[in-house]
């Protein structure tokens, strides 16, 4: 469970854990906000930028598009537990006005994420495609750790796995959501960032102007000082170990997930040999994202209503590492179908209740962003990974059915260790 540091008096309501549940419009407009971040991170590096580097650089497209992606994927880990620590010190006083401590990060974020993307859709050079995509990363960053600190700041515990579904299926969803937005809606690459932009901004301003953000009194402001700061980034296995468990579950079902989409299309183009790869990986994309949806909000209920996490993770594991076995064993068509519906359906039911069970580990209430950003590396680094561990093993140690085997032994192998979490059922 969440600790806080004893106070002689009660705390104050942007740590105390919450108690009265929220409300469905505050589902729906968090639900809108997370959206539009993801629509804003996943819609570029799939669509937009691929296009933008090429007519930069039509030769030398795939080693330039991992440079830019890669130094974003690393603005990311970077700025993603930052901007959480310098959230949980913010105390903003505006004409006589006291404003909570994560609004003002979601909005800022968002406003200066758009003026990015703008930026970004001005570019014709490889440099300065960088420089703006890595600015865009930190501003989206600042975003979503304001947004991921809302489920413990003002979600009850009983009602966690449920609103971390309904904030998980974003995830998926936005990729479809800008996909589309920016093939079939609207045309050209520079037109596409700025619809993308608009689109963020619509969906997540809402967010920040229309429900409660606590202030923090100074008196429980934690101090800035910044080797402190950067100190914190360290959170000891030996006095937490159920958080240290928490991020390295994470971390290796984010590996499986890494290695098993990353050559996805290739693997359609030479495994499977389909005669569309690219509209039949939408295809799969579109079942993944269904299998999702199907899942993450009632396995969140269920979880809540159980009170159990463990279980769920290790039951998500499991199917999501049959899906991988199938692919590896039987690289045809209809297994493919079967393998993507089966790996959104597991991936649904580990994002909303492992989503639960990490914010019921966090250290300290006074950390809360910060530390969740601490989880959010295991998030963003096995992007960066993913591709110097893929690569060996398609090219050297067998192809595709290695892959996938290994895909299967990372994710299970991952969700197995939640039992070493002992503050959780």
């Amino acid at each position: 469970m969440t600790t806080v540091d004893p106070t002689p008096t009660s705390l104050p309501a942007a740590l105390a854990e919450p108690t009265v549940p929220v409300r469905r419009s505050w589902i729906a407009l968090i639900f809108a906000a997370n959206l539009g971040v993801w629509m804003a991170f996943f819609t570029p590096i799939q669509v937009l930028l691929p296009q933008q580097i090429e007519r930069i650089t039509p030769g030398d497209k795939e080693a330039m598009l991992a440079v830019v992606t890669g130094l974003g994927a690393l603005a990311a880990v970077i700025a993603n537990p930052l901007a959480g620590a310098l959230s949980d010190r913010t105390c903003l006083r505006l004409g006589g006005r006291e404003f909570g401590r994560r609004h003002v990060w979601t909005a800022g974020g968002a406003l200066l994420g758009a003026a990015a993307l703008v930026l970004l859709a001005q570019q014709r050079t490889v440099l300065g495609v960088t420089v703006a995509w890595a600015a865009a990363q930190v501003c989206f960053n600042a975003m979503l750790a304001s947004l991921t600190a809302a489920i413990p700041d003002r979600v009850p515990v009983v009602q966690r796995g449920g609103v971390s579904g309904w904030v998980g299926i974003p995830q998926a969803l936005g990729l479809v959501v800008g996909a589309v937005l920016v093939t079939a809606v609207v045309t050209g690459n520079a037109a596409g960032y700025l619809a993308i932009a608009v689109a963020m901004l619509l969906l997540s301003l809402p967010f920040a102007l229309f429900t409660a953000d606590d202030p923090l009194p100074r008196t429980h402001r934690p101090a800035l000082r910044p080797r402190a700061l950067l100190a914190s980034m360290w959170i000891s296995p030996r006095r937490h170990p159920d958080f240290a468990w928490a991020w390295l579950t994470r971390f290796l079902v984010q590996v499986g997930n890494a290695l098993g989409t990353l050559y996805l299309l290739y693997f359609l183009t030479d495994g499977v040999r389909v005669a569309d790869p690219e509209g039949s990986l939408l295809v799969l994309i579109l079942l993944y994202t269904l299998g999702m949806m199907l899942t993450a909000v009632i396995a969140g209920r269920l979880s809540d209503r159980s009170g159990r996490r463990k279980v769920y993770v290790i039951t998500s594991g499991l199917i999501m590492a049959v899906a991988a076995v199938l692919l590896a064993v039987a690289p045809v068509w209809p297994m493919a179908v079967v393998a993507a519906l089966l790996l959104g359906a597991g991936y649904g039911v580990y994002l909303s209740v492992d989503a639960a069970l990490i914010t019921q580990v966090l250290p300290r209430a006074t950390d809360r962003a910060k530390d969740l950003g601490v989880i959010n590396i295991a998030n963003s680094a096995p992007q960066v990974l993913g591709p110097a561990l893929s690569a060996p093993i398609v090219v050297h140690l067998g192809g595709y059915p290695t892959l996938y085997a290994v895909t299967a032994v990372v994710t299970l192998l991952g969700s197995a260790l939640v039992v070493k979490i002992r503050s959780v059922p």
